[in-house]
């Protein structure tokens, strides 16, 4: 929150309650005015009335003359049974019947009314009180004029309004200012919060969180929440940054090495030619270009794993094809125990790609056989390849699946592998929705795939 008030949301919200504070006194104000002025004007016009009560009593008595004294009013007129002026104060001496008021008959006995350009006060206002005087010959009428009450009343009036609304609007803004000022002042700190963690980068900062459970409380609980996904991402980010860095490295050595061995083999024929023997060294240089060759295209099977690459889908009879895969000619015997009808729903070329992996992998790390099952379990279809060779420890279990994993134990990838057999066999798991993992044997590695059941099958 910014401190000028001019421009922050402190200083708009006290600024809009002043304004509809402002706005209001001005319709109440004018309510309480003409209630004000109302009420004046009615006293007004018996205060009128009663300061011509002394011609009502001049009539009564038959004392009336032509000229009447003002008794502190603007005129007055009387008037005859038929209309015609009789008396009058000296300034309405001569002119006609100054209004047509008629009184009206009450517990007072008189009426009073503001009447305007009348003629002899043309431009001007008057309080007119009409009195009437009951003679056996006739009714007298008896006008009073005096000046009519203002619209503010008087100057007290509008001064006194004035000051309570210029009172009430400084309150309201003021009032407003420190109440929103104290409801954003967590705001404020969270501010200064995202502000420090920005400079420092995170490291585990967090944003303050109020005692009160209101909407603050919920924008920090869940600011706190995005910092922590924001941390948990950033160390995502690092730990893949550094496999590729890793993989980089490793994939730029496995790369090097059968590219360095075609080079020297080229080199040492070509230092004694005649001596050489071209065939021999076609052959070995044609095997490091199978290897170079099986290493770009595992990389390149890994890559289009990697980006989602779409795959046809159909129904696998996994027993068929672990069948299938186990009847090709290997250097170990490879031993099944196949439950009929575990169907997949999956792309059956990287199937095969998988199953073959395992099985490269089993054939060279068994001393004599290669147990391969397949059974349904809980709602799944389970593969299994089993070898008894030496093993693999706990701790690496996973390793194995870390591209261009090299172990020191006895496991170590030969010169057979690529070092991408089992992560690929592992992205293709993943692309079926499934699991592969090593898991506990009596004697080998025992490398488990669980895929989904297809429904009906």
């Amino acid at each position: 929150m910014k401190t000028g008030l001019g421009h922050s949301l402190r200083g708009r919200l006290a600024l809009y309650a002043a304004i509809v504070m402002l706005l209001l006194n001005v319709v109440v104000s004018a309510f309480v005015l003409w209630g004000v002025r109302s009420q004046a004007a009615t006293i007004h016009g018996h205060e009128t009335s009663s300061r011509a009560l002394f011609v009502l009593l001049l009539v009564k008595r038959d004392q009336l003359s032509e000229s009447l004294p003002a008794n502190g009013l603007d005129g007055i007129q009387v008037l005859d049974p038929a209309g015609r002026p009789v008396a009058s104060t000296p300034n309405l001496a001569g002119q006609p019947r100054q209004t047509d008021l008629v009184p009206r008959q009450n517990m007072a006995n008189d009426v009073a009314e503001e009447v305007c350009d009348l003629p002899a006060f043309p431009g001007s206002c008057k309080t007119v009180a009409g009195l009437v005087a009951y003679q056996p010959d006739g009714d007298y009428r008896i006008l009073a004029f005096s000046p009519s009450v203002p619209w503010y009343v008087s100057p007290r009036t509008i001064i006194f309004q004035a000051c309570i609304t210029a009172l009430l609007v400084a309150l309201s803004y003021f009032g407003v200012s420190h109440i929103v000022a104290k409801a954003l002042a967590p705001v404020s700190r969270i501010t200064r919060r995202l502000a420090d963690i920005t400079a420092s980068g995170g490291g585990g900062l967090r944003l303050p969180v109020t005692q009160h459970d209101d909407e603050i409380r919920d924008l920090a609980v869940t600011g706190n929440h995005m910092l922590e996904r924001l941390e948990e991402a950033m160390r995502q980010q690092d730990l893949a940054m550094e496999r590729q860095r890793r993989f980089a490295t490793d994939a730029s050595h496995d790369l090097r090495s059968p590219i360095t061995a075609m080079r020297t083999q080229v080199e040492d024929a070509l230092l004694h030619p005649e001596d050489a023997d071209w065939p021999a060294t076609g052959r070995e240089v044609l095997t490091s270009l199978d290897r170079l060759q099986a290493i770009v295209g595992d990389l390149l099977t890994l890559t289009k794993l990697d980006s989602g690459a779409p795959s046809s889908r159909e129904p696998v009879d996994l027993g068929a094809l672990a069948a299938t895969e186990a009847a090709r000619p290997r250097a170990k015997r490879v031993i099944t125990s196949l439950q009929p009808d575990v169907v997949v729903s999956g792309d059956q070329l990287q199937l095969v790609r998988l199953l073959t992996n395992l099985l490269d992998n089993a054939e060279r790390h068994a001393e004599q056989q290669i147990l391969v099952t397949v059974r349904r379990q809980d709602g799944q279809a389970v593969l299994e390849v089993l070898d008894d060779g030496a093993g693999i420890a706990p701790e690496h279990r996973e390793m194995v699946f870390q591209r261009f994993t090299r172990l020191d134990a006895s496991r170590s990838r030969d010169a057979g592998g690529t070092g991408l057999g089992l992560p690929i066999a592992r992205e293709i798991a993943h692309a079926h929705g499934g699991s592969l993992a090593i898991e506990d044997s009596d004697v080998g590695a025992r490398f488990v795939l669980r895929l989904p059941v297809l429904d009906g099958c």
